[in-house]
């Protein structure tokens, strides 16, 4: 099922970004929310990404459903921080595992020099294994570990955070 087509989100789209996102919630593997979240409490989120700047990319499938979507965050808020991004990747339950990640991050990795990104955080908990091993499959690194900082269900998880270098920015210079 490949043939994906990614287009700029628009707010027409944020009900079904929280779809997607809220399906994660209760698996407590993908995020540290512990319930479901509204489109109210994500339009905030939605304004901080642009296309030309921060872009949250809606994943179309060959039917143009929306079947997932990725976005690039501003890290830490700070202007030293402005070539580096966190980026997060969603999928409807009924494509994961279908090797579409892989082809949704690599188109991410490759349009990251286009909002002039040098670095990429990856922040997944350390049980996640389907996600840390797609990330590192593309080259993503162990950057720190964070043990214990998140309790889901009575049990502590330690979070990863994964980087990488666009060596696009770094190639004869």
């Amino acid at each position: 099922m490949k043939n994906l087509t990614f287009r700029d989100a628009t707010q027409n789209d944020l009900e079904r970004i929280v779809e997607i996102y809220n399906t994660t919630v209760m698996s407590r593997i993908v995020t540290a929310d512990t319930e479901p979240v509204t489109v109210a409490s994500r339009q905030k989120w939605f304004e901080e990404h642009s296309p030309t700047k921060r872009p949250l990319w809606i994943v179309q499938n060959s039917e143009d459903e929306i079947i997932g979507w990725v976005s690039f965050q501003s890290f830490y808020g700070r202007a030293a921080y402005d070539a580096t991004v966190e980026i997060s990747i969603y999928l409807d339950t009924v494509v994961r595992g279908k090797g579409l990640g892989k082809e949704i991050l690599q188109y991410s990795i490759g349009r990251a020099p286009k909002f002039g990104i040098k670095t990429l955080l990856a922040f997944i908990f350390a049980h996640n294994e389907p996600s840390l091993k797609l990330f590192k499959h593309f080259g993503f690194e162990d950057w720190a570990t964070l043990p214990h900082i998140a309790e889901l269900d009575g049990q502590e998880r330690s979070l990863k955070i994964l980087g990488k270098r666009i060596s696009s920015f770094f190639q004869d210079k």
